[in-house]
C-alpha cells in the first residue's frame, strides 16, 4: 500500500500558534511561533510517516455554506489574532518551497476539502490515507482505509486513530460522530444540539439505535423525560447533524502524480529557513544529509582543482 498524507493546514497552524510562545521571533522582530510549530510538524510527518503522496488543505478567509445555513455558526469566536494571520503567508511559503500542493475552496472548510480528497483517494485500491489534524470532527472520515494522525504536546509525538481507537477514545464508532454531534451540539462551533442531552446519553442512544434518525423513529421506546427533550430539540438536532457533516463532493480534484513527494530546491528552502531563523530545522529537511555530502564533495573537488593549479 502507498500512503497519501493530507494535512489540515489551519488546524495544525492554530495548534502550533497556541503551543509555542509569541516570544519566538526573528532578530528583526517577526513573530514566527506558528510557522515554526507547523514546519516542525511537517518535517516530522515526512520523517515518521514517509508518505508517497502529500498535500495540505487550508481554510479561506470567507464565510462557508455553514455560515449561510446557520447564522450563529462560529459566531462567538473572536477574530484571529493579527499575530496569527500574519504568519499564514509564511506557512504557504514553506509548503510551496517543499513542492507540496495546496488545496482550498471558497465556501468550504479545509475539512470538506480533505473529505473530498480522501474519498477520491479511497477509490484507488493501493492507497491508504492518513489525515494530520488536531480537529476531532474529522474522525468521522476514519474507516479501514483512512486514519487520523494527531500531533501531541510539543509536536514531537502523535497518536494514530483507526476505527477501533476512535471508538475507544469517543465511545462511538466513526460513522456515528455526526449523529452524536447532532445530539450534543458543538460549543466550539456554536451549534446547539438537543438541550439537556450530554455525551454519555448521546452515546448510549446511538449505541442502541445506531443513527439519529432511528432514535427519533423509536422515540416512544425512550423514557418520557428524555423523549420530551428530544422532541423539543429535534429541529436543532437535525440542523447540528447537517452542520457537523463533512462534505465529500467539493469541486477539487486529486491528482496523485502532482502530490507525489519529490525533491525540491534545497538552496531555496535553506534561504527561507535562514530568513526565519529556523537553523535547527535545516538538518531535519528530507534528503539534507545527502545534500550536505554533495556540498562537501563539491568543496573537496574544488580544493583539489586549486591545488593542481
Amino acid at each position: 500500500m502507498k500512503s497519501l498524507v493530507l494535512i489540515d493546514g489551519h488546524a495544525i497552524l492554530h495548534r502550533a500558534y497556541h503551543a509555542f510562545p509569541l516570544t519566538l521571533t526573528t532578530r528583526k522582530g517577526e513573530i514566527v511561533n506558528a510557522v515554526y510549530g507547523f514546519t516542525s510538524m511537517l518535517l516530522n510527518v515526512l520523517d515518521n510517516l514517509k508518505p508517497d503522496y502529500l498535500a495540505v488543505a487550508f481554510d479561506l478567509p470567507y464565510p462557508t455554506f455553514r455560515h449561510h445555513e446557520f447564522i450563529g455558526y462560529q459566531a462567538h469566536r473572536p477574530e484571529s489574532d493579527k499575530e496569527f494571520r500574519d504568519q499564514i503567508k509564511r506557512v504557504y511559503e514553506v509548503v510551496k518551497a517543499l513542492n507540496v500542493p495546496i488545496f482550498t475552496k471558497r465556501g468550504f472548510e479545509a475539512d470538506d476539502v480533505i473529505g473530498t480528497l480522501s474519498k477520491q483517494a479511497s477509490k484507488k485500491k493501493n492507497v491508504e490515507i492518513i489525515i494530520v489534524t488536531g480537529d476531532k470532527d474529522i474522525m468521522q472520515l476514519v474507516d479501514k482505509r483512512v486514519k487520523v494522525y494527531t500531533p501531541q504536546r510539543g509536536f514531537t509525538q502523535a497518536k494514530i486513530f483507526g476505527p477501533q481507537k476512535v471508538k475507544e477514545h469517543l465511545g462511538i464508532s466513526p460513522d456515528k460522530i455526526i449523529d452524536f454531534k447532532g445530539l450534543v451540539g458543538d460549543p466550539s462551533d456554536n451549534y446547539p444540539g438537543v438541550l439537556g442531552v450530554g455525551p454519555k446519553t448521546a452515546a448510549t442512544l446511538l449505541n442502541e439505535y445506531k443513527t439519529l434518525e432511528a432514535v427519533y423513529k423509536n422515540i416512544d421506546k425512550i423514557k418520557p423525560l428524555l423523549a420530551e427533550k428530544l422532541k423539543t430539540g429535534k429541529e436543532n438536532a437535525l440542523l447540528s447533524q447537517k452542520l457537523a457533516t463533512i462534505i465529500r463532493n467539493v469541486s477539487v480534484k486529486l491528482n496523485l502524480k502532482e502530490c507525489q513527494v519529490h525533491d525540491y530546491d534545497h538552496q531555496k528552502i535553506e534561504r527561507l529557513f535562514e530568513e526565519l531563523e529556523f537553523k535547527s530545522l535545516i538538518k531535519k529537511l528530507p534528503g539534507q544529509k545527502k545534500e550536505e555530502e554533495k556540498k562537501q564533495k563539491e568543496k573537496e573537488d574544488k580544493n583539489k582543482q586549486m591545488q593542481l593549479v
